[in-house]
């Protein structure tokens, strides 16, 4: 985790909303098709709301049905870390920010080509840059 990325859990609390603080820091998850960018068809680059991290392409998401925003790639893979989660009786496979630690959502592997892989994310974890311009929320 970068340096600056890191913040003491007050600041976090300072900085997110309580419905962000909640997701990307108590690893949280927002009811479906509740969230901002679930059916988003806007062009961009979606950011780590926490840090600003560039985590996923317009291009890469697609309606999965599961009232989530769905991509199939991370941007960039180093930027999205991926940690084996058992909790809630299940075994998944968590998707965090590799930048600040934000705990984004979690991938599947029943996504389209040509992965194969559904990155179901909260929209409170995430931010639209739409084609350069950040969004007001």
């Amino acid at each position: 985790m970068a340096d600056d990325k890191k913040k003491s859990e007050e600041e976090w609390r300072q900085i997110l909303s309580d419905e962000e603080y909640h997701v990307l820091r108590k690893k949280g998850t927002e009811r479906p098709f509740t969230g901002q960018y679930w059916d988003e068809k806007r062009e961009g680059t979606y950011m780590c709301r926490g840090c600003g991290t560039p985590l996923f392409a317009s291009d890469t998401k697609y309606d999965s049905g599961c009232g989530w925003p769905s991509f199939y790639a991370p941007l960039e893979g180093e930027n999205v870390q991926e940690e084996r989660d058992t909790s809630h009786f299940m075994v998944r496979t968590e998707v965090l920010c590799s930048a600040c630690g934000g705990h984004l959502g979690h991938v599947f592997p029943d996504g389209p080509r040509p992965t194969g892989l559904r990155y179901c994310i909260n929209s409170a974890s995430i931010k639209l840059d739409a084609d350069g311009t950040p969004s007001d929320d």
